[in-house]
């Protein structure tokens, strides 16, 4: 499929103005006590479907192994939710809890408050249609590969 110039653009100019109006001004540690590296895996998940930890990893551009502790610290805070595969106990899946969700937007490098005013200048239609829009790019994005850009 074909896409044009003119629509690459208007993300590459689009993604860093909502990034410099509500990116975080000063770094700081979560109430929560995860890093912005912790906040960014809590946000490949959901809180409604479960992914395979293999996927996320895949996805993440790191050997599964690199994430495991990292899983298992988070799960251990009550973040995620871990279980097992039915009929195969080597395969993970992990779900977003309602407090990684809640931890996720403490640490992530979008303020909250700043993201909430950016999205009440929109009406209700107006902000469903960006939800939704945010949303296909991260489902084309999950579809890449991180090192290469490339289709998976």
């Amino acid at each position: 499929m074909r896409v044009l110039e003119s629509d690459v653009r208007a993300v590459q100019a689009c993604y860093p103005q909502i990034y410099l109006a509500c990116h975080t001004r000063h770094p700081r540690s979560s109430d929560e006590g995860i890093s912005a590296n912790d906040s960014m895996i809590l946000g490949h998940l959901e809180t409604s479907a479960s992914m395979r930890a293999g996927d996320l990893a895949k996805h993440l551009g790191v050997v599964p192994s690199t994430l495991s502790a990292t899983i298992k610290r988070l799960a251990k805070k009550g973040y995620l939710v871990r279980s097992h595969a039915p009929g195969d106990r080597r395969v993970i899946h992990l779900r977003l809890s309602a407090a990684g969700a809640r931890a996720m937007q403490a640490g992530s490098v979008l303020e909250t408050r700043r993201v909430t005013a950016m999205l009440a200048r929109l009406n209700a239609a107006e902000r469903q249609r960006a939800i939704d829009g945010l949303a296909l790019l991260a489902r084309a994005s999950r579809a890449m590969n991180p090192k290469s850009g490339e289709p998976r």
